[in-house]
């Protein structure tokens, strides 16, 4: 239990609105609190942009971040939260070709401006002007959410519709990660610290593109399905001392990527501790402290350390074409399902450490 935000604490609706135009949504009021149950006026979509009706919205240890740690969003609460969704295209808005009302859809969790120099570069997950859904403007724990139609893409039919509402963060922020920054080549060891939605995708991710996988974790449970998932071998945290001398045992001198999925600082340590000489490690997990890393053996040893945010839009069609042929599974990752009046129970049982990812789902 965290606080104000325990399952014990229940959702209020608000019944001053109610009826067609309206929808159900979980908003937040601020840290420590609960997400409410609340009646909400439909967004409509502007042009260029498209509506869609919300099949499910992953639960993210971002939102938690919000809540419980009072991480500030950039539009002031209250706030509809929410940023890894999937649905049903409801509206299309002025000068939209590219969809069609009923058609299934997954929804981009950034949107970039597409006109400033990160994205003329290539870099539009790095935009100077991004706007986060659940963050920068309401998300979508709700009935209904809007975006520009260039950041929402086609869901074929192989892919669930509910699972597959995790590509939008918990998949495609991984992709980015192994394949982008860490750049993993077939043969490289690589040790990933942390197998939560995030890391155990970053694993599955690294095994598909040839890595020789060792999952770092210490919780029992995720490390067995680490190694359905593609990992060789596991370091359990709590039951093996020192895990940079016990990697660099298995990986034969260190390990060429460690990729940190947590964002603790005495993890990264542990990560650069585990790299051979030229490897490098890859921060995908936030960081909120600073970090005392020997420099010289940086420089002496050509390591590297990359930082990792999000995804790009033009690798979304990549990430769902892997999951739709089968080389990315969706449904494992998905520990638990809770209706939107559920929301809170969801977020606690992310709370303990101890699933990946939970889905909220629209009725």
């Amino acid at each position: 239990m965290h606080g104000a935000a325990g399952a014990n604490h229940f959702l209020t609706a608000n019944t001053n609105m109610e009826g067609e135009g309206f929808m159900k949504a979980a908003v937040f009021y601020g840290q420590n609190q609960p997400l409410r149950l609340e009646t909400w006026p439909d967004p409509a979509p502007g042009p260029g942009e498209v509506k869609v009706k919300v099949a499910a919205c992953g639960i993210c240890h971002t939102d938690i971040g919000y809540i419980d740690h009072g991480v500030p969003t950039f539009k002031k609460p209250p706030l509809i939260l929410g940023h890894e969704a999937s649905g049903t295209i409801a509206e299309i808005g002025e000068g939209v070709e590219t969809f069609a009302p009923g058609e299934r859809v997954l929804m981009g969790n950034v949107f970039a401006c597409g006109q400033c120099s990160n994205c003329l570069s290539g870099r539009s997950n790095v935009c100077e002007n991004m706007r986060m859904l659940g963050n920068h403007l309401d998300g979508a724990f709700a009935e209904y959410a809007v975006a520009p139609a260039k950041d929402v893409f086609h869901l074929p039919d192989e892919v669930p519709l509910i699972e597959g509402s995790i590509i939008a963060d918990a998949i495609s922020t991984p992709y980015h990660a192994v394949v982008n920054r860490a750049q993993v080549k077939a043969g490289e060891r690589v040790a990933v610290f942390g197998t939560g939605g995030v890391g155990m995708n970053c694993l599955q991710i690294a095994a598909a593109v040839g890595g020789n996988v060792i999952a770092v974790d210490m919780v029992k449970e995720k490390l067995d399905l680490a190694v359905q998932l593609g990992a060789s071998d596991v370091v359990n945290t709590k039951t093996e001392g020192q895990p940079a001398k016990r990697i660099r045992k298995i990986s034969g001198g260190g390990v060429d990527v460690a990729m940190e999925c947590i964002g603790n600082p005495v993890t990264i340590k542990t990560a650069y501790d585990s790299i051979k000489p030229g490897g490098r490690v890859v921060i995908v997990g936030y960081p909120a402290g600073s970090l005392d890393l020997n420099l010289a053996r940086l420089m002496f040893r050509e390591q590297k350390i990359i930082g990792s945010l999000g995804c790009r839009n033009v690798d979304f069609p990549h990430v769902i074409d892997l999951v739709r042929m089968g080389k990315i599974k969706v449904e494992p990752i998905v520990s638990g399902r809770f209706t939107l009046e559920q929301i809170n129970e969801g977020l606690d049982q992310m709370r303990t450490g101890k699933t990946l990812r939970n889905v909220v789902i629209m009725k």
